[in-house]
């Protein structure tokens, strides 16, 4: 019998709409959610614990950081066998990324939610809470850090975005695809992760400010994260990392005073490499002083940034991390 620990945070999943027609609000306990099963797989006792009933969008980092520190805790027993974490779509994969850097346990770590909320008579809950206790259960999917289940498919963290604002099979991995699916209760995993960083910080540092670049944009908000005592910053740069006329000088000035700045690229797929030349291209950036986020997401480089800061790294360690490819499994 393998023993899994279900901890309810809220999200679609978790939410009714409180009169007719009316907004949807998290409030459903993980007992009743465990409930809402037609049959829990077999094989699988499941524990519940709810944690913090809102919204993933009203969540923030301190909230998520405690969230980790706690499935790190439940992983610690050494009778439970792995963790699943019914939460929002809309920052699902932020808080995994978190938890796939934050809990050191080679257990597994499985996010899910719904795209309907719990009293829609279609809600794809139940049957992903069920697919996510099977991938929990998984000794294939240990060492593997955390991953999201959804609509049957199983993704890494590090590589998962939400894709769609409402359908049901909306979390992509682009560029590299999901790691394996459930299928019928049965757990296939197709590839394996190699590039999971795993870190220990204290606190996650609030203060990294995320720019999204468009065409014509002004350095302008930079000047302002200095004076407003921002402790890094993250540009949603162009294609290979490149920016508009006047980034490089004005990010020289930040760097110079040893503000980190990390470049990402806007596009889904792909990694970041200085090429460019001239006013703001990639190489004049990293003359700069940027670092790059490689294959790394504007959000997920955000979030990696504030962990780092969060542990008081240095500038080698946070271009050390940033770099990070990860080791043959």
């Amino acid at each position: 019998m393998k023993n899994v620990t279900l901890i309810a945070t809220g999200g679609t999943i978790a939410s009714t709409a409180q009169t007719a027609g009316g907004p949807v609000i998290a409030g459903v306990a993980a007992g009743r959610l465990l409930d809402s099963l037609h049959e829990i797989p077999e094989g699988i006792a499941v524990q519940v614990e709810d944690f913090e009933a809102v919204g993933s969008y009203a969540l923030d980092l301190e909230t998520v950081h405690n969230l980790c520190r706690r499935i790190g805790e439940v992983l610690a027993d050494d009778t439970v066998d792995g963790v699943v974490v019914t939460h929002g779509t809309d920052t699902m994969e932020e808080s995994a990324f978190l938890a796939d850097l934050l809990v050191a346990s080679d257990k597994p770590v499985v996010f899910t939610g719904a795209q309907r909320h719990a009293d829609a008579p279609d809600t794809d809950g139940p049957r992903n809470i069920a697919d996510a206790l099977s991938c929990a259960a998984c000794d294939g999917l240990r060492e593997q850090g955390a991953v999201i289940l959804f609509e049957g498919d199983i993704h890494a963290a590090r590589a998962v975005t939400k894709a769609h604002t409402s359908r049901v099979d909306t979390f992509r991995s682009p560029g590299l695809g999901k790691l394996g699916e459930v299928d019928d209760g049965t757990v296939y995993i197709y590839r394996r992760s190699v590039d999971r960083l795993s870190l220990a910080a204290p606190r996650l540092d609030p203060g990294v400010e995320l720019v999204l670049l468009g065409l014509g944009s002004t350095p302008d908000y930079l000047d302002y994260c200095a004076t407003a005592g921002k402790s890094g910053i993250v540009l949603s740069a162009f294609g290979r990392g490149n920016a508009p006329r006047g980034f490089a000088e004005r990010i020289s000035r930040l760097t110079a005073a040893g503000l980190p700045v990390v470049v990402a690229s806007r596009c889904p797929e792909g990694r970041t490499l200085p090429v460019y030349g001239n006013d703001s291209g990639g190489r004049t950036l990293q003359d700069a002083g940027v670092i790059f986020s490689g294959d790394l997401s504007p959000i997920k480089a955000r979030l990696l940034l504030s962990v780092l800061l969060g542990a008081d790294a240095r500038e080698a360690e946070i271009r050390a991390a940033f770099e990070y490819r990860g080791e043959p499994s």
